[in-house]
């Protein structure tokens, strides 16, 4: 029989890792980056000139692909995408395709509030919330450096988190920079 106790560590790890996740704490690492609208992507099947597409995922997070027709990209990663054209295209049209895709140009990060130029910038990598005002103009003398926020999809849904100066910045957060009051 066994005991009907909960195995607490494993629990403990659970409602940690579901936190963690909520709070939009985990960052998606390089290879894992998940795309978006926006994203400007070339899709390659080698050996087969007429299947390269360069396109921009829409708004709605769709793109066109020859022989599949329209496939969500939004929220799947590069790799998810490459497995599954591959697996679209293998038997019906290709014995054994080979599917490369790559992110061209990354969607634009926002940033608000408190400094001299907001508004949107090309994303790059690396890039931490203080190089992000950086590229706006720097802070302005009313800005609140330690209440900074962004606004990030996570999973499909929309988390703040409040962010260090070091924190990294992700393709289409909206980083705000609140005002100080003396």
């Amino acid at each position: 029989m066994q005991n009907p106790m909960i195995n607490v560590p494993k629990l403990l790890f659970l409602l940690l890792f579901a936190f963690w996740i909520q709070t939009g704490v985990a960052q998606t690492a390089e290879g894992e980056y998940t795309l978006g609208s926006g994203d400007v992507i070339k899709i390659t099947v080698f050996g087969q000139d007429d299947l390269t597409v360069e396109t921009r995922v829409s708004n709605i997070g769709i793109i066109r692909f020859p022989f599949l027709g329209d496939i969500r990209l939004v929220g799947k990663s590069v790799n998810q995408v490459e497995l599954l054209i591959d697996e679209g295209l293998r038997g019906d049209y290709l014995v054994d395709p080979s599917v490369s895709v790559t992110v061209l140009e990354y969607r634009p990060f926002f940033i608000n509030g408190e400094v001299s130029k907001p508004g949107g910038y090309p994303y790059q990598h690396g890039l931490t919330v203080e190089k992000a005002a950086a590229l706006a103009g720097g802070y302005t003398e009313r800005a609140a450096k330690n209440s900074v926020s962004i606004r990030r999809s996570v999973t499909g849904r929309e988390v703040s988190i409040e962010a260090s100066l070091s924190e990294i910045v992700m393709p289409g957060d909206i980083i705000t920079v609140p005002q100080r009051f003396f």
